[in-house]
């Protein structure tokens, strides 16, 4: 027998945007604004107690008059650790995932809804609450948004002679991942795993390349899967993106030997902490210019 969470959160990927927390009354699973103790599942397993969105989530509690319990998964794992406690009763009560897999979790009945948990979301952006309502309901809210650029490193730019200032097209970035070749390092490192993040690193791409959504085989659509392929043929991307989900292409620009990594805003904490320099430019379009990047 399916289970329902007490409460839901719907989040985006990127934690900044929170700068208070709040409350509501009514029983949960665990615990109530009286006191109690709440689970809180996050896609974030990067942080540990220290960082500070594990150090804000305690203040939450803190302030509500509750403690919090909080485990972060890698996301693909997050949603099937949610479906199978639910299914063992046992479910979280506060879940805090990507909103593609808000319909997976509402159809398999884990979510409750915000008029279910008298949540007011009337002050939400329309567009940004969409991402957590589907069949009519609004299941989640959002407490942030987040996007995607190109992180460098510039120890390794600068050995192997690339300007990052000069990356303006698919020419001159595939220009510059063969002179880091060259040189002994690494090109770029993205996630390209067959799941919503594989997807949302590949959008960019396939719209800079000025392809749209609603043909999927156009020219241009294959233009932008066969630059991915060259890259990896080319051996300036490692085989590894194929299951990299963001963490793990992070966790690979991490190592310093990477010139190049596709990845979110909200990696910009682990980025100062990488223990090299750094920057940022935005991902080019097949011709020139920024491609446009979705918001998450």
């Amino acid at each position: 027998m399916r289970t329902k969470l007490r409460a839901s959160l719907l989040a985006l990927t990127l934690l900044g945007g929170l700068a208070a927390c709040s409350t509501s009354g009514g029983d949960t699973g665990s615990g109530s604004a009286a006191g109690g103790t709440y689970t809180i599942w996050d896609p974030y397993p990067q942080y540990d107690d220290a960082s500070a969105w594990v150090q804000l989530l305690g203040k939450c509690g803190t302030d509500a008059g509750v403690a919090v319990k909080r485990t972060g998964y890698d996301t693909s794992d997050l949603t099937n650790k949610a479906l199978l406690a639910a299914q063992q009763g046992n479910s979280p009560d506060v879940l805090i995932v990507d909103n593609p897999v808000v319909s997976t979790l509402a159809e398999a009945g884990v979510l409750t809804t915000t008029d279910d948990n008298k949540l007011d979301i009337s002050a939400i952006a329309p567009n940004l609450v969409a991402a957590g309502q589907t069949g009519g309901k609004t299941y989640g809210i959002p407490i942030g948004a987040n996007t995607l650029a190109l992180y460098y490193n510039k120890a390794v730019l600068t050995a192997a002679g690339v300007d990052p200032a000069a990356v303006k097209d698919w020419a001159s970035l595939t220009a510059a991942l063969g002179k880091v070749k060259a040189a002994g390092k690494k090109g770029i490192t993205f996630s390209a795993i067959g799941t919503e993040e594989g997807s949302f690193q590949f959008l960019p791409w396939y719209w800079g390349s000025g392809a749209g959504l609603r043909k999927l085989d156009s020219p241009e659509a294959v233009s932008a899967l066969s630059l991915w392929n060259d890259w990896l043929k080319n051996g300036y991307a490692p085989n590894s993106v194929i299951n990299n989900t963001q963490t793990t292409s992070w966790q690979e620009f991490a190592t310093g030997q990477f010139a190049f990594a596709e990845n979110g805003t909200w990696q910009l904490g682990n980025a100062k902490k990488a223990g090299f320099e750094y920057g940022i430019i935005p991902i080019p379009s097949k011709t020139g210019g920024t491609a446009p990047a979705p918001t998450g």
